[in-house]
């Protein structure tokens, strides 16, 4: 691979450079730079450099935070801003100072949108789970494990969600300020704090006695944890009871062909769900038939991540196809346990995505505490399936 390298910047010892594709020259890189900014690398692995230039045809790299920090505050400065797409960080620094990195971005509004990524390839586990308890970063990957069309996936995801989710604060911002607070919302938090706790306390001998079904049944964790995508595109854990073999996740593409959800359409909204999947247990079926598999959603409720109801938290893969502004609608409103959808169709073979969404756009229009305790008084009826989807 080759590159162009452009100058320096005028600031003393920054250890700063722009790469680009070589095709482009000086002038025209900086005519498209404008519009296209690429990545900004902080550190010195220059494989690493060279996989991001493939993918994002253009970017910048420093060997350090301040000098990173140093050329950012110059960018803006400047009076035509140019800041980068997407940030990647290697993890030598340590925690502190990438700590005090993030807060730097987060501070200027020019800044705080773009996605900061690190790459966790030479983290130790301990220094892995620091990371992850205090949430500063958009995400953590192993960049060594990417191709590039994954990393480019990734790359998009994660502008997209970082922009609506901007979006959404904007707007949130704009209503709390025409109302200083809404009984509802307090009475809908207070609710959810008063039942999840009761339920969780009732119900722990239960909890023991599936965790113990689950574990004898099958190898593998006794819940399901994945990243899904809530109100404002918050991304947060979410808990179930495991109700598949370990592996089923990777075997998505293998059954594709069996999504109930607009089989063959492949752009627009992606929702996947299969009718009697092939990677359910025998004890997973039951749990889900039941719907006991998301008793460990109230752990969630509890958190403040979900609600009792709302519309439901999404996977990253799906949420990454609802950023247009029609579909992102629906993430105005809370992530929920139960919602609109569920008591209206859930179970049935013939829901199509936009039925589906339109509903979770319908509830993000409406929701308020009275409405919410007439979803739940409906829900009853909704928790034996017709089928195990």
């Amino acid at each position: 691979m080759e590159f162009t390298f452009l100058p320096k910047s005028n600031l003393r010892n920054t250890g700063f450079a722009r790469y680009a594709i070589k095709s482009y020259s000086v002038n025209e890189q900086n005519a498209i730079a404008y519009k296209n900014s690429g990545f900004y690398y902080i550190g010195k692995n220059s494989g690493n450099i060279e996989k991001l230039v493939k993918v994002f045809k253009r970017g910048y790299a420093s060997e350090g935070l301040e000098n990173a920090r140093a050329e950012l505050n110059r960018s803006l400065d400047q009076e035509k801003n140019v800041v980068p797409e997407i940030i990647f960080c290697e993890p030598q620094f340590g925690f502190s100072s990438i700590k005090n990195f993030c807060l730097f971005l987060r501070s200027h509004k020019e800044l705080s949108s773009i996605p900061f990524v690190l790459d966790a390839t030479n983290l130790s586990e301990k220094e892995l789970n620091l990371y992850r308890k205090h949430k500063l970063l958009d995400e953590i990957i192993f960049l060594n494990e990417y191709d590039e069309k994954s990393l480019y996936a990734k790359g998009s995801f994660l502008k997209k969600i970082k922009s609506k989710a901007d979006d959404l604060k904007i707007y949130e911002s704009s209503k709390e300020q025409s109302i200083n607070f809404s009984i509802s919302d307090v009475l809908k938090r207070a609710f959810d704090i008063a039942i999840s706790s009761v339920v969780l306390l009732i119900a722990s001998p239960l909890f023991l006695l599936i965790a113990l079904a689950v574990k004898l049944e099958s190898r593998g964790p006794i819940f399901y944890i994945s990243k899904r995508a809530g109100k404002g595109y918050k991304i947060f854990d979410f808990y179930k009871f495991r109700t598949m073999h370990v592996g089923a996740d990777e075997k998505i593409a293998e059954f594709s062909h069996l999504n109930q959800y607009n089989a063959g359409v492949n752009e627009g909204p992606v929702f996947f769900k299969i009718s009697n999947d092939p990677r359910i247990t025998k004890v997973g079926a039951f749990l889900r038939n039941t719907s006991l598999d998301e008793l460990p959603q109230l752990l969630n409720v509890l958190l403040g991540n979900m609600s009792l109801v709302g519309n439901r938290p999404l996977p990253l893969y799906e949420a990454a196809t609802l950023t247009t502004d029609d579909w992102a609608k629906r993430f105005m409103a809370p992530a929920g346990i139960t919602g609109l959808w569920q008591i209206k169709k859930r179970g049935k073979e013939d829901m199509s995505v936009e039925e589906r969404i339109n509903l979770d756009i319908d509830y993000a229009n409406k929701y308020n505490f009275a409405y919410d305790l007439w979803i739940m008084a409906n829900t009853p009826s909704a928790l034996f399936q017709k089928t195990n989807a």
